[in-house]
């Protein structure tokens, strides 16, 4: 099988740390309906992370 993968970043809030779990969940599901899943998530900088998601090329 063939896969293809999309890295999303995923800005964090600037005094807390965290993230928007209700819009971050709202994008996967986005992005679930489209093929894709959810392989990785890895925290680049302090501020800043990202999602690492994968699908088959055959998932168009």
């Amino acid at each position: 099988m063939r896969w293809e993968y999309k890295i999303i970043e995923i800005k964090r809030r600037f005094f807390t740390g965290g993230i928007n779990p209700e819009a971050f969940e709202e994008q996967l599901n986005g992005l679930g309906r489209e093929g894709w899943e959810l392989v990785a998530v890895n925290q680049s900088q302090v501020q800043h992370a990202v999602a690492i998601l994968k699908r088959s090329k055959d998932a168009k």
